[in-house]
C-alpha cells in the first residue's frame, strides 16, 4: 500500500521556523519526483515546492522562494521541508505529494497543519 505520512507541523510565531517531514512507504521512493503542496482554509490546494528523484534540482513557488528549502533522503524514504521566516499567510494544511516537481502530484498524504500566529 502506498503511504505518505507527514509530520512536524504545529504553531509558530511570525518569523519562526518549522521542519516538516514526509515518510514514504509502499513504493520505490527514489524513483519518484516529490513535492509539497498546501491548502489554506476556504481555498484550493497550492503547489509549494518540488524536488527531482535524485534531489539535484529543486523548485519553489514565488511565495516561498528564499524562505523554504525542500530536500530528501532516499536512504530513509523521507522528504523534508524546512520553513524559515514564517508568515501568517503560510498557515495551511501541508501535503506531501508524489510524482511531480512543479505540480501537485496525484498521490497525497493526509497532511500536517501549520499555523503561524502571534
Amino acid at each position: 500500500e502506498v503511504q505518505l505520512v507527514e509530520s512536524g507541523g504545529g504553531m509558530a510565531q511570525p518569523g519562526g521556523s518549522l521542519r516538516l517531514s514526509c515518510v514514504a512507504s509502499g513504493f520505490s521512493f527514489s524513483s519518484y519526483a516529490m513535492s509539497w503542496a498546501r491548502q489554506a482554509p476556504g481555498k484550493g490546494p497550492e503547489w509549494v515546492s518540488g524536488i527531482t528523484m535524485s534531489g539535484a534540482s529543486t523548485y519553489y513557488a514565488d511565495s516561498v522562494k528564499g524562505r523554504f528549502t525542500i530536500s530528501r533522503d532516499n536512504a530513509k524514504n523521507t522528504l523534508y521541508l524546512q520553513m524559515n521566516n514564517l508568515k501568517p499567510e503560510d498557515t495551511a494544511l501541508y501535503l506531501c505529494t508524489r510524482g511531480q516537481t512543479q505540480r501537485i502530484g496525484a498521490v497525497r498524504g493526509q497532511g500536517t497543519q501549520v499555523t503561524v500566529s502571534s
